[in-house]
């Protein structure tokens, strides 16, 4: 699936995969970890952020959602009203260099092609300030598959590699690599990565 046929997959989606998510979770709760390591009043962004429930609405007002659905950007309107919303592209940010404090990327990667990964974390060390954190889902085998019948519909879901992923991260200026596992918003459980660009990138 190309990036047009993604978009379409999850215009078709995101309302059921927003009534079948449960809001709640230890992944979510991953997001008060993060916010500890930020400055006051941070600036985030939480890409990928379809209806916002796990993730938007748990960050401070003002923070910036992203996600290449417009059905999803429509949801999280109303889950996080005080978000400010775009859509895009996680492999072209539409955003300045060193915009932001953090950035949340919670099951959002692995629906871009493995192949484009690296460009996806560069994107990331680019809107980053300084020293800037990463909490992003850490996707444990290798796949690149297309699954029908999916939130009845189909997607599309690609990975090198746990530790493919986590040496890339290393590769586009990110240091301090911490991992946890937390429940998933379907009921099983993933790992989760932390990150902190480096300084000197």
């Amino acid at each position: 699936m190309d990036r047009n046929e993604v978009r379409r997959a999850w215009e078709s989606v995101a309302e059921r995969y927003a009534e079948r998510r449960d809001p709640t979770g230890s992944d979510a709760a991953l997001i008060d970890d993060l916010l500890e390591l930020l400055p006051s009043d941070p600036e985030v962004l939480d890409v990928g952020c379809g209806d916002g429930a796990r993730t938007l609405a748990n960050l401070p007002d003002g923070s910036v959602g992203l996600d290449i659905s417009r059905r999803g950007l429509a949801l999280a309107s109303g889950t996080a009203p005080a978000a400010r919303l775009a859509q895009g592209e996680l492999s072209e940010l539409p955003f300045r260099d060193a915009t932001f404090d953090a950035i949340t990327a919670y099951y959002a990667v692995f629906h871009v092609p493995r192949a484009d990964h690296p460009r996806v974390y560069t994107e990331f060390a680019r809107v980053l300030r300084p020293g800037g954190r990463l909490l992003m889902t850490l996707p444990s085998g290798r796949f690149e598959t297309v699954r029908r019948g999916w939130m009845g519909g189909r997607m599309f879901f690609s990975s090198p590699g746990r530790e493919r992923t986590l040496a890339k991260l290393r590769e586009a200026g990110f240091s301090e690599v911490e991992t946890a596992t937390a429940d998933d918003p379907l009921g099983s459980s993933s790992e989760f990565v932390f990150a902190r660009r480096r300084a000197d990138r």
